[in-house]
């Protein structure tokens, strides 16, 4: 099955092993993706991730993260550019994700990054989503 927008296919496998408070989720790999479950580590969203290599393009296996009594760490994960709308953005016009307690993940000129470290370096993108 030829599935158009891979990146929102992602996000709706982690918020759906999410709530059913799975420990891993597997995830079909790209670059793109490995980029964005990077950011969610490095954010503390997530414990980790592996690629593991089938022989074809490869699997991501994220390893969930959650508090005490299995309270869920993201509680928002929402797709913001698609492809038949992408949303754009200037440094200057980065969006804050609940005032600044949740990140937004750009796509800019120089990789995949969070709305502070596009604001850091001066650059604006593409806004792929929320993570809050």
């Amino acid at each position: 099955m030829q599935i158009t927008d891979t990146i929102a296919d992602m996000l709706t496998r982690i918020r759906n092993a999410n709530s059913a408070k799975h420990e891993t989720v597997d995830i079909p790999a790209s670059n793109m993706k490995k980029a964005i479950a990077q950011i969610l580590v490095d954010e503390g969203y997530v414990k980790g991730f592996q690629v593991i290599d089938d022989g074809k393009q490869g699997i991501i296996r994220m390893t969930l993260k959650y508090g005490e009594n299995k309270t869920q760490i993201i509680t928002g994960l929402r797709r913001v550019s698609k492809p038949g709308l992408r949303i754009y953005t200037s440094c200057e016009d980065m969006p804050k994700v609940m005032k600044g307690l949740g990140i937004a993940i750009v796509s800019t000129s120089k990789g995949v990054m969070t709305d502070r470290e596009a604001r850091k370096q001066n650059v604006g993108g593409e806004v792929l989503a929320f993570v809050w």
